[in-house]
């Protein structure tokens, strides 16, 4: 089984990337791997760039990727379009780039994979390519949230919409060993998000997620309970934990909100001269705000739980969107100990059945 860590890594991070899947075409694609490899190149021993020779040959001869040692072209016939359901891909599509990609991670060529393609696609080809951590039972999918004073993990956004109990408590593992690795918490804070703090608020489900987490006792696992939605934005835990459904419909309310305020400010902002000055005048304070609150500095996702690396991008991605997943993902590779978490995960079914022998 693999096992990723900063201490048991033997080589520098290879990664595999699905040229194919992005909405703004391989072009855009390629743009973001070439500015990682401006900043980052150093850190990588491998990029293998996964797509159609026939799209992509004059393409890597325009940035350059012919005379790199770093990068490597991988033959793919097919491309996997977004609205494709993911068992017509499993079955028609084998040779597409992204399950080519996949199978790079399976044989150990490379560590990880990051794709903006069909997330179901995704989702269900590395589930079933790679495999689960062993007691796992659902992979989970998690994004970074940024706040006005710092940002928190989410999770999960997507991949599992109908959690059992069992899944939020591994939900919640997963979160803060992530947490550890790309937000830099020795002591990650962990809370479960439902709709109230009082105990018994919330369906059975959280009920039964919120005994396990009491119960469990592991290094570095700092559960401070219930939260609900005011909490979220004001630093009172480092990882929220939640279902696939409440999770998707949070993520992209807030990027929803975020675009939708940042369109209103500039509407506001240019309707007459002197609206036009006071914003001139607070240039670094919007400078701050898009930095500490923009999407592309932490922009893959991961779906954590699996054998291997996968990090999903959203599909509209552009340039520095691209290069930030890239960075992410580096960052995990270098980070991430796969056999502590396997370690608490079955600890944490234990606890599980000698809860319900107690009951």
């Amino acid at each position: 089984m693999q096992e990723i860590s900063s201490k048991l890594q033997r080589h520098l991070p290879r990664v595999a990337v699905d040229v194919m899947g992005l909405d703004f075409g391989p072009e855009e694609m390629l743009s973001g791997v070439c500015s990682a490899l401006q900043t980052d190149g150093h850190r990588f021993e491998k990029i293998y760039l996964v797509g159609d020779t026939t799209v992509l040959t004059p393409l890597l001869e325009r940035y350059g990727f012919n005379n790199s040692s770093v990068v490597e072209f991988i033959h793919a016939s097919q491309v996997i379009e977004m609205q494709e359901k993911p068992i017509y891909t499993l079955k028609h599509k084998k040779d597409a780039s992204m399950f080519r990609a996949i199978d790079l991670v399976k044989n150990g060529t490379a560590d990880a994979i990051l794709s903006c393609g069909n997330t179901g696609s995704l989702m269900a080809g590395g589930t079933l390519k790679l495999g689960p951590i062993a007691g796992v039972e659902r992979p989970a999918l998690a994004s970074v949230i940024p706040t006005r004073q710092q940002r928190f993990i989410l999770i999960d956004v997507g991949a599992n919409p109908s959690s059992t109990a069992k899944h939020l408590a591994h939900n919640a593992i997963l979160g803060s060993h992530y947490a550890q690795a790309i937000l830099e918490k020795t002591n990650p804070r962990i809370g479960l998000l439902t709709i109230g703090t009082e105990e018994g608020k919330g369906n059975e489900i959280v009920h039964a997620a919120h005994s396990i987490l009491k119960n469990l006792s592991l290094q570095n696992f700092n559960y401070q309970g219930l939260i609900e939605g005011f909490h979220l934005f004001n630093n009172t835990v480092d990882v929220v934990v939640c279902d696939g459904f409440v999770g998707n419909i949070l993520l992209k309310t807030c990027e929803s909100l975020f675009y939708h305020l940042k369109e209103y400010l500039k509407e506001e902002l240019q309707k007459n001269y002197m609206r036009k000055m006071g914003a001139f005048l607070s240039q670094g304070v919007f400078l701050n705000m898009k930095k500490q609150f923009s999407p592309e500095h932490f922009s893959g996702a991961p779906l954590l739980g699996l054998n291997g690396w996968i990090f999903k991008s959203h599909g509209s991605s552009k340039e520095k969107s691209i290069a930030g997943a890239l960075r992410t993902c580096l960052r995990c590779l270098e980070m991430y100990d796969l056999k502590t978490i396997q370690n608490d995960i079955a600890s944490t079914n234990l606890m599980i059945e000698k809860l319900k022998e107690n009951e």
